[in-house]
């Protein structure tokens, strides 16, 4: 795995079981896709900042948990092409409206990462 996505998204506590439902197909269109492995993790240790903090990031409002993802995959430009199928995919862009997602998608953060440090150092 040379090549990884994360995103952090602040997510209504109300919306939760939406969530949930939303990363489970998420998962399964990035893994059809041929991402090597897409998970998803809710926050339970991510204090307030004076200056910054991930709260802050996403600019967390009462009522809201921060989620973050992490897609694994070969390369960027494995990456690129699996993005491509993703977003082209019926499944994704049907979820992605906004009249649907169950966050604030303008408050989403997201980018990609080449290795730094890793196995074999």
């Amino acid at each position: 795995m040379n090549y990884i996505d994360c995103f952090i998204v602040p997510i209504p506590a109300a919306r939760l079981d939406d969530y949930r439902d939303m990363a489970a197909l998420a998962r399964k269109v990035w893994l059809d896709h041929g991402a090597l492995d897409y998970q998803e993790y809710l926050a339970d240790d991510v204090p307030d900042g004076q200056v910054t903090s991930l709260p802050m990031s996403v600019r967390l409002e009462d009522g809201e948990i921060i989620g973050i993802g992490i897609v694994h995959y070969t390369s960027r430009e494995h990456r690129d092409k699996v993005m491509q199928a993703v977003m082209a995919d019926e499944r994704m862009t049907q979820c992605m409206q906004p009249e649907t997602l169950p966050f604030d998608g303008q408050r989403m953060i997201w980018g990609g990462f080449s290795p730094l440090t890793g196995i074999g150092d």
